[in-house]
């Protein structure tokens, strides 16, 4: 059987690849592509016929719900989830209305995504059937080792800012922040950034900051 085709378009690339590393050890799902610009989506959908895209709410280049209405347009065979930071009712009311057979918190948990994908892509989940996945909220114990600053670092890492630009939000320099985070990865117990970010994807953090 073909695997599930997915596209992943978020800006962020930590959390292309904290979904890239909770997807590669399914062997009925693949990414096949994947986007940082809104404006990149649909030439790219148009060429790999993927069968789910997880679409970005906010993008440059072009906001997911104008990529959406494109899609829907052009390409109504491929189901589109948004995925949003924003859990805001109305936001995912007028994205289903827009034709998304979903619309996913970043933070959602990797457990549960993946059965959602699967779902998505059988037409179990449909927009006239479908809920607001909320958090696990079971991610405070899992990060308990970490001072409130590790865990805003963390949090903003996850979302793809650098060491730089954590620095300037939390009024620090670079190399407090480069000292705090090598602190994160040893709790953690990871070895980078892309690791830390899927750790946060996991445990609820990403998408907070």
């Amino acid at each position: 059987m073909r695997p599930i085709g997915v596209f992943v378009a978020d800006d962020h690339g930590l959390i292309r690849e904290a979904i890239r590393l909770a997807l590669a050890a399914e062997p009925d799902i693949e990414i096949v592509a994947e986007a940082e610009r809104g404006d990149e989506v649909l030439p790219r959908v148009r060429e790999c016929c993927p069968d789910v895209v997880l679409l970005d709410l906010r993008m440059p280049g072009m906001q997911g719900l104008d990529v959406l209405d494109r899609l829907r347009g052009e390409c109504p065979d491929t189901k589109v989830a948004m995925l949003s930071a924003v859990d805001d009712p109305e936001i995912a009311a007028d994205a289903l209305r827009r034709g998304a057979v979903a619309y996913l918190g970043k933070r959602i948990d990797p457990a549960t995504l993946v059965p959602t994908i699967r779902q998505i892509a059988d037409g179990t989940i449909t927009a006239e059937t479908f809920a607001l996945l909320e958090p696990a909220g079971q991610a405070a114990a899992r990060h308990a080792d970490l001072s409130p600053r590790e865990t805003q670092m963390l949090m903003r890492l996850a979302d793809g800012r650098s060491n730089r630009e954590i620095a300037r939000e939390l009024w620090l320099s670079e190399h407090t922040v480069k000292y705090h985070l090598t602190n994160v990865y040893r709790k953690i117990g990871v070895r980078g950034r892309t690791e830390a970010a899927r750790y946060a994807f996991e445990h609820a953090l990403a998408g907070r900051s």
